[in-house]
């Protein structure tokens, strides 16, 4: 008799049936607590209950189903050849393929049709689509990929998704209607695809004139004259590698150039955007929350240089300002009920992480020597002649540097929800295992105070618009927790991390010099940055009125400095996303649960000794 619970046969035919619809016999899938997702052949789908209710049984089918036709029809490296670079048209880039490769795959499978559609509203859940008011709010990728969704199938946006559709659809028809008609033309060929949604982001205005380069022929060789050509493109314009099984895409052309024609092509994305009667403050070029680009490693030129429009409205403020005392109770009692399920691994990761430090300041013997300690190990030899020299030992200590560390987080509007709960968990835990091992710990957060740029994008307005103005927002730097304060003081401020409305747009490059001036006025010997992030910066006031990749091309000349040049060690921890992009001593972790084995040791090997 068989043992199986119902959730196990629902697991073994729903991996049968997502491995036929791939044509793929090596898929495994399993079933997570978190956010769905696909590494390779590895699929993870929501788990439903016991009982498996009926609308949790079709949120799996349709997240499996999505998986499952990625795998079919969608090829990772000719996405990553003809995707662009700039950070919003490659999040449209992604949508529209998505939903090509949705609607291809359902096309004559009512059932498949459903699962999807299921999924979907599953995802639109915690989509800034369905909470936008104004069409300033509304995720230009999330709205394009809806609009496909519907031009490829007739398929209406969900309900939920209607009221920020209404504000940007006429938008969208006025400058794209004729390319989402040709869209359908092309459904089944990805190349042919791709390049009518190049087309679609040219006259949406977000790129101007993006190189696709040339494919290779059906048996995967180029021709001798393209080799050449493409050497010459690359000494020219700085063109980047294909990174394959990464689906990514080096940026093409010429940065120079691109920064060259940043004022008009910047005065004209902030005047389409403009309501009839002008009103301030409505400027920007689509008015997303923040997106996760993750683009590349670009070819930056030397001469970069980077600046803000302002710092009188930035601010450096602890986490007790934001927020008043009870407050902070409550909200860090929610963060204690994120970390229930996890008490226990909480504790052995607590315990192997201070086993691990502690190991490294014990003690430690030299042998051989004229006096000391009596070895035991020679006692024979002692017997049969007590005279014998070199019998003795000697206890040392290692040495062990005079450590801190600053945990500088992410506190920026994508991280909203679980990704900021695994970032208030991690620091939760490494700060107090670390000062259970004397070493010191500052936690440090970093978000902008207003979205869309607030004072300081109206100070430009008032001048003028000027034109590459720089950083256009009002930083806020957070400090949670000081070097020297002790960890019981500080625990509540973790809270804050919780709190609706403080999480907004992200500037990475200065928060890393912000935290790393702090630990360079440190007394001690060692001192280590560790950086816990979802993926790139991203602020819509800056990038609105300046080169799309001026926000990242800073964080990484930062980071590069960093590594290279300063005595402090930078680490970073990802979130949900590979951040080893940006640094050389990365760790990606999808869900608390991972923070064991990997996290200790990423700290372990910090703390070893070179």
């Amino acid at each position: 008799m068989s043992t199986d619970t119902p959730l196990d046969r629902f697991k073994t035919v729903l991996g049968g049936a997502t491995r036929a619809l791939a044509r793929e016999p090596e898929i495994e899938l399993g079933f997570t607590s978190d956010a769905p997702v696909q590494s390779g052949k590895h699929v993870k789908v929501p788990m439903p209950a016991r009982n498996l209710p009926a609308d949790q049984v079709a949120e799996a089918r349709g997240f499996a189903d999505g998986f499952a036709l990625r795998l079919r029809h969608h090829d990772i490296k000719l996405h990553a050849r003809q995707a662009p670079a700039e950070a919003v048209a490659r999040a449209v880039f992604d949508a529209v393929e998505s939903a090509r490769v949705e609607a291809l795959g359902a096309r004559g499978y009512a059932g498949i049709t459903d699962n999807l559609a299921t999924a979907l509203d599953a995802r639109l859940r915690s989509d800034p689509i369905t909470r936008a008011r104004n069409r300033d709010e509304v995720p230009l990728s999330t709205a394009l990929g809806l609009v496909v969704r519907e031009r490829l199938t007739g398929a209406l946006p969900p309900a939920a998704a209607a009221p920020a559709m209404a504000l940007v659809r006429d938008w969208i028809e006025q400058k794209a209607g004729a390319d989402l008609d040709s869209l359908a033309l092309a459904i089944d060929d990805q190349r042919a695809f791709a390049t009518l949604t190049t087309r679609l982001l040219e006259d949406l205005d977000l790129i101007e004139g993006e190189l696709i380069p040339e494919e290779t022929d059906e048996g995967g060789e180029e021709d001798e004259g393209a080799d050449e050509q493409e050497q010459t493109d690359d000494a020219d314009e700085g063109d980047g590698d294909t990174e394959q099984g990464q689906g990514e895409i080096e940026a093409r052309g010429s940065e120079s150039e691109s920064d060259q024609q940043d004022g008009d092509g910047d005065e004209r994305n902030d005047d389409q955007f403009e309501d009839g009667d002008g009103e301030p403050g409505d400027d920007g070029e689509d008015g997303m929350l923040p997106v996760r680009p993750n683009r590349p490693m670009s070819d930056f030129p030397p001469q970069f240089e980077y600046k803000a429009w302002t710092t009188r409205f930035d601010e450096v403020i602890a986490a007790t300002d934001l927020c008043d005392a009870d407050e902070l109770v409550r909200l860090r009692a929610y963060l204690d009920q994120q970390l229930v399920h996890l008490q226990g691994a909480v504790t052995k990761l607590a315990n192997r992480l201070q086993r691990r430090l502690m190991a490294q300041q014990s003690r430690s013997w030299d042998f051989d020597q004229e006096e000391g300690l009596l070895d035991a190990a020679r006692l024979a030899r002692i017997v049969v002649n007590p005279m014998l020299s070199l019998s003795y030992k000697i206890e040392r200590e290692t040495e062990f540097r005079d450590t801190v560390v600053t945990l500088l987080i992410d506190n920026s509007g994508s991280m909203r929800g679980r990704p900021i709960s695994i970032a208030a968990i991690c620091a939760d835990i490494l700060a107090r295992t670390l000062e259970r091992c004397g070493v010191k710990t500052e936690i440090l957060g970093f978000t902008t105070r207003a979205w869309k740029g607030g004072q300081s994008r109206e100070a430009w307005l008032a001048a003028g618009r000027p034109t590459q103005p720089g950083r256009l927002n009002d930083i806020r730097h957070i400090v949670y927790k000081q070097a020297d304060e002790p960890w019981r003081r500080a625990k509540t401020n973790l809270g804050l991390m919780m709190r609706e409305g403080l999480l907004k747009e992200n500037i990475d490059g200065e928060a890393l010099l912000w935290a790393h001036q702090r630990l360079i006025a440190r007394h001690e010997e060692r001192k280590i940055l560790m950086v816990i992030s979802d993926g790139a910066p991203v602020d819509d006031s800056t990038l609105s009125v300046n080169s799309g990749s001026y926000l990242e091309r800073h964080l990484r000349q930062v980071i590069g400095w960093i590594e290279n040049r300063s005595p402090v060690e930078l680490v970073a921890i990802g979130i949900g996303h590979d951040v080893t992009r940006y640094y050389a001593r990365a760790v990606t972790i999808m869900d608390a649960e991972q923070l064991g084995g990997a996290i200790i040791e990423q700290l372990a090997a910090l703390f070893d000794t070179p």
